[in-house]
């Protein structure tokens, strides 16, 4: 049975006129289009390279007759604005004409990475109702065209299937074949409005359902312009390098949008692997990127060995965990004065906080930032629903020009999330200090109750971090008869290593840390599970340290 087509949420729904009429004054929402802004570079600078990924690359202008020749086929084959169309790609050059060609004739972008399999993709077409997807067939081993075959059967609306790199079956087309389809401005018709959904991006589902976060061309140029402008310091001549997924927020927004909101190139990676990404961006002179804070471990090891140029390399924004002292210092020597950033965010808001050019060490190592761009406000709510006073602890919730309008096809969640005076509450727990900078403590949730005290995991995690043998650790509680819970160590350690239990109490009573506070269990594994975007899967080690003994 077909789900029936839901309401389309609406800037209305989500703002109130003030805020509306704010944010236009203030130019935080400049309206437009991710194709009109394509339309703009490929006239000024046509033959400008703008996107490569060491396979094939595109200048302006041939990415604009690309992507109309693309959105001129989906026209044909039935896909109509609003229509939502899935893209499961790696870090290709056409995964970008994909989502400017959808850009163009008003189709909303549901961008899916290449790690997901049958289950989530299931739910992600049936909550999105897709009615068409672009993917590749054989990929690091995987079919991916034949996996959709399969799902077709489950999923009434997808009509449309496109192949990029691979054959396509009969009834499908290939995308070579589709983008060179001949069109005209009155079959693409006007721009779409630049307040309807444009992206819905599904979390990755740490511990629930994947959600739909559904994104406005507002919305994510309002990020895109202020990261080039205030954190990147971006122009035309700067190239973008991007070896995480476009198709979740982080690539989507810095390897896409960010330098197509100047005019720039991106550079794209399909496979971490350190050492090539180092070559790669000695070769195409990359200047910026953005990734989860272990890519920098894993390059810089590799540096030591490669000996790479990376003299060019200006900016790296680190997300999802703290940068280590140690760390920003090692980094700032192998890239010949490039700056470590972090940056603090997530599907729904994009970004909430990083730091920016001109910030000293202390405060890049020892923070999460301060509000990431002009008319971002942050707000750290305590249980009581008030404000909490500066370095008390309390939910991270952001309210400004870019968040999302709500949850695809989930009402509840998106009442849930946002509050009646338009805040999102992020689900986060942070600290700010007397300077307005934030540090991340950890998740609302993620606690352990131990004899009807909430512990933080993240803390307790930063405690065991210290320790010389640990390389990573992730804290969850498992049930105890008498106290409810108790703190579990994960523990990846260092190469050679197999710390004991008392070795990281022991160590952790030196430093004068709480009883309270120590784990009472240690597990040893040799990585942590980790979802495609780097977050840890709680949920298994929950698992883990259940069953485990000692």
């Amino acid at each position: 049975m077909v789900t029936a087509e839901p309401q389309v949420l609406t800037v209305g729904d989500r703002y109130d006129a003030e805020s509306i009429r704010l944010f236009r004054e203030k130019g935080w929402w400049q309206d437009g289009s991710a194709a009109a802004l394509l339309d703009r570079w490929a006239e000024a600078t046509p033959t400008k390279r703008f996107v490569s990924d060491g396979v094939c690359e595109f200048d302006y202008a041939t990415a604009r007759t690309r992507a109309r020749g693309l959105g001129a086929a989906l026209l044909r084959r039935g896909v109509r604005r609003g229509d939502r169309v899935a893209v499961q790609l790696p870090n290709w050059s056409e995964f970008v004409i994909a989502y400017l060609a959808l850009a163009r004739i008003g189709a909303v972008l549901v961008p899916i990475m290449t790690v997901y399999r049958h289950t989530e993709i299931g739910h992600v077409l049936r909550n999105s109702g897709a009615v068409a997807v672009i993917t590749t067939g054989v990929f690091r081993g995987f079919d991916h065209t034949a996996m959709f075959r399969d799902l077709r059967a489950d999923s009434p609306a997808l009509s449309t299937i496109v192949v990029v790199r691979s054959e396509a079956a009969e009834g499908e087309l290939t995308f070579e074949a589709a983008c060179a389809t001949e069109t005209e401005d009155s079959e693409l018709g006007d721009h779409p409005d630049a307040d309807v959904p444009q992206v819905v991006v599904y979390t990755s589902g740490t511990e629930s359902t994947a959600k739909g976060c559904v994104h406005t061309w507002n919305t994510l140029d309002f990020s895109a312009r202020g990261l080039a402008r205030d954190v990147f310091q971006l122009g035309a001549d700067d190239v973008m390098f991007m070896p995480s997924p476009v198709a979740h927020a982080t690539g989507l927004m810095v390897g896409v949008l960010v330098p197509l909101s100047v005019g720039a190139e991106t550079h794209l990676l399909d496979v971490w692997e350190p050492t090539e990404g180092l070559r790669r961006i000695e070769q195409y002179r990359c200047t910026a990127t953005a990734t989860a804070t272990p890519f920098v471990r894993m390059a810089l090891d590799a540096q030591r060995t490669a000996h790479h140029d990376l003299s060019s390399m200006r900016v790296w924004l680190c997300a999802g965990a703290p940068i280590p002292e140690a760390l920003a210092i090692e980094f700032d020597q192998a890239f010949d004065g490039g700056v470590l950033m972090p940056l603090y965010g997530c599907s729904e808001l994009m970004a909430v906080t990083c730091c920016h050019p001109g910030d000293p060490l202390e405060r890049r190592a020892g923070s999460d930032g301060s509000p990431a761009l002009e008319g971002v406000e942050i707000t750290l709510i305590g249980p009581d629903g008030e404000e909490v006073p500066t370095g008390e602890e309390g939910e991270i919730c952001y309210r400004g020009p870019g968040a999302i309008l709500g949850y695809w096809r989930d009402p509840e969640r998106t009442t849930a999330t946002i509050d009646t005076h338009g805040r999102h509450h992020t689900g986060d727990l942070g600290r700010m200090d007397a300077h307005g900078y934030m540090r991340v403590s950890g998740r609302l949730k993620d606690i352990v109750i131990r004899g009807g005290t909430n512990l933080s995991a993240a803390e307790i995690e930063g405690y065991v971090l210290a320790h010389p043998q640990v390389a990573q650790v992730a804290v969850v509680p498992y049930p105890d008869e008498r106290l409810g819970e108790k703190a579990c160590a994960v523990v990846v350690p260092v190469p050679g290593a197999t710390p004991a239990l008392t070795d990281i109490t022991s160590f952790l009573k030196e430093r004068h840390i709480s009883m309270q506070k120590l784990p009472e269990k240690l597990v040893l594994v040799d990585e942590l599970p980790m979802t495609a975007t780097g977050k840890v899967q709680k949920f298994l080690l929950r698992d883990l340290a259940r069953e485990a003994t000692g």
